[in-house]
Order: structure tokens, then sequence, then C-alpha cells
């Protein structure tokens, strides 16, 4: 059975599964989806089609399905889908998508999203992705698994951020980052491969000499794109081939140019 705060008002079209726990004077709004365990804090907004997986945890004052914050919008109906197990801190605010793209902002599963994180129209985050405070994604972002961003950061929109990326604090990123890197300064930078991050993940030697191999190919061997890219295919078969086909496939689909 759910728990509903008596000053909390839940529309009575609003879907909430087993458990769920709605705290003081949050709002829920009628096309919205909660699923079981999950807890909205105190007055927590959630609003628009957003529909919310299990487990999640929504600390006070957050500001989640609000209509996307784009001149171009005209009251599409677009969506919010939020995972499992994320933890999302004080004043965060993500938009629904547009149909500029997909029409769904997509968070997925095990997240961990401190204060006043802005997550705009079509961003797409992955899993087990850590955003801290004040971190703020513009719209249409694509953030892959396992990736960190530092407080303060600004990342421009369309940019994607690899898996396994940890981008530094109070960074400005207008470009892609590729998969494994860290990345700090102003300008931005390749600093080095996220090591600390890849051993906690438990990645094998033979993974993680293929990825130091890549950060030397792209980085540090004054090769075009294209060699680059050549080089990396023929590390193939040498171990950390998961690895090399997931570079392979960013580098694909990167439009905006590589933070270097």
């Amino acid at each position: 059975m759910s728990s509903i705060h008596p000053t909390a008002i839940v529309d009575p079209a609003a879907q909430l599964d087993e458990g769920v726990t709605v705290g003081p004077y949050a709002i829920i709004g009628p096309a919205v989806k909660i699923g079981a365990g999950t807890v909205v804090g105190s007055h927590c907004v959630i609003e628009g089609r957003t529909t919310i997986g299990r487990d999640n945890r929504f600390y006070s004052h957050s500001s989640i399905g609000c209509m996307p914050q784009d001149m171009s919008h005209r009251g599409e109906l677009t969506e919010l889908v939020i995972g499992d197990r994320n933890t999302v801190f004080q004043y965060c605010t993500f938009s629904t998508g547009t149909h500029k793209e997909q029409g769904v902002t997509r968070v997925g599963s095990d997240n961990w999203i401190m204060a006043y994180v802005h997550l705009a129209h079509d961003v797409v985050l992955g899993n087990h992705c850590v955003l801290a405070n004040n971190a703020t994604l513009a719209g249409h972002v694509h953030v892959g698994d396992w990736a960190v961003i530092g407080g303060l950061t600004g990342v421009h929109q369309f940019v994607h951020i690899g898996a396994h990326a940890m981008i530094g604090f109070q960074a400005h990123v207008s470009q892609d980052v590729v998969p494994y890197m860290t990345v700090d300064g102003n300008p931005l930078t390749v600093r080095a491969v996220n090591l600390t991050g890849l051993k906690r993940r438990d990645f094998t030697p033979a993974r993680i000499t293929a990825i130091r191999q890549m950060h030397k190919l792209l980085f540090r061997q004054s090769l075009t794109l294209e060699q680059a890219r050549s080089e990396i295919e023929a590390l193939k078969g040498q171990g950390g081939d998961e690895d090399v086909q997931l570079m392979l496939d960013f580098l694909a689909e990167s439009k905006r140019g590589l933070v270097r």
C-alpha cells in the first residue's frame, strides 16, 4: 500500500505502485507513473508524461517532468522515462523531451544525482553515473554508463560523453568526451585514462592495456582521427575487444569533435 502524506496532492489519474511514499506538500500530476518502493520527498513536483521505475529516492524540492526550456516547444506530448534505484538529491530539474529528437528524456538506473543538477530536454543518461552538485546538461546531451561529471560543470547541447569518462570540477564541455578518459582544465583537456574508475569496476589487465593503447593512438601520437580509428580497429583480437568496439562506435557517432 502506498503512503501519501495528507498534505500531498496526488491526481486521481496518477498511477502509483505498491509501496510508493509521497512526502509532505509534494504534487503528482495525472500522467505520472511511479514504480514500487520509490520515495518522493517533501515539496517535489512530478508532472508531465513521466514514468519512474522502482526503488528511486527523490529528495525535497525537485521538479521532475517539467516542460522543456526550449522556445520552439509548443506543448507537444513528450516524455520523461526514469529507470530504477536512482538517488536524486534536492532541487534537481529534469525536463521532458521534444520532437527535435525522439520526444523522450531518458534516465537509466543506479545513478547518483546530487543537488541542483539540471537534465534538459532529450538528455539520455546511462546507468551508474555520478553527477555532482550543479552539473548542468543542455538539450540532447548523451552520457554513457559509469560516467562521472564534476560539480559546477556545464555540458553544451548535443555533446556526447562516453562510458567510464570522468569530467573534473567546473568544466566547460563543448565537445565530445571519449570513453574511459579523465578530462579537466580550462580549456578542457584529456589528462589520462580513468584508471582509478576502471580498477574499481574490476577491469582486467588486458582490457586496461587496450584502453591505454587507444589513449596513445588518439591523443599522444599526432595521428589524424581516421588514422587513429584504423589503428584502434587493429587492436581487436588482443584482449579488450568490447572496449575497442565501444570506442569505435563512439568515434563513428561523434558530431562535435573530440576534447583533446
